[in-house]
């Protein structure tokens, strides 16, 4: 019993963010409080490893880079309230769950060759939300139509149409 109000819970607490897999690189936009200021962090990296939990709110991936040639890793929850927003950059082709291996290698043999998708591909992994992006409302010239021609044009659809329904009624012989 209290395992299914657990879960019932931890589904009002998920958020809209886009598909993580080991393999992309994304950008983490995290807010960070200092004594009263609070700004937002960016993090960019390789996503070594996803750990699904057992409720939806558990889930978290690890991200590493490299910075000044050592590595760092963060551990971010999927669903923190802190993150504001993932930013998918890259997609690379994997075939590991987890990319442990990375942790050795430096230079060229750390880079991971990137999987050359579609833009249909991409847009799913990525998972931008449509009213983020901008939407021109100006009609151009070309589209702009006046009333004459409006007339014309729906004259121009009723004629066939009356044309057809007079064929209809001439008598056969």
């Amino acid at each position: 019993m209290p395992s299914i109000v657990l879960h019932d819970q931890a589904k009002t607490y998920t958020k809209k963010r886009p598909e993580v897999a080991p393999g992309y690189t994304v950008r983490v936009h995290e807010r960070i409080r200092e004594g009263e200021k609070e700004r937002v962090q960016i993090f960019e990296g390789l996503i070594i490893s996803v750990h699904k939990g057992h409720t939806a709110t558990d889930c978290t991936f690890t991200v590493r880079r490299i910075a000044s040639s050592v590595g760092v890793e963060r551990i971010f929850s999927l669903h923190s309230p802190t993150i504001e927003k993932i930013e998918v950059k890259k997609v690379a082709k994997v075939r590991r769950a987890k990319l442990f291996f990375l942790r050795g290698r430096t230079g060229k043999s750390a880079r991971m060759s990137e999987r050359f998708t579609n833009a249909d591909e991409f847009q799913i992994a990525v998972d931008v939300p449509a009213e983020t992006q901008p939407v021109e409302e100006t009609p151009s010239e070309e589209t702009v139509e006046t009333p004459a021609e409006a007339v014309t044009a729906e004259a121009a659809l009723d004629a066939p149409v009356a044309e057809a329904t007079a064929a209809d009624e001439t008598p056969a012989a």
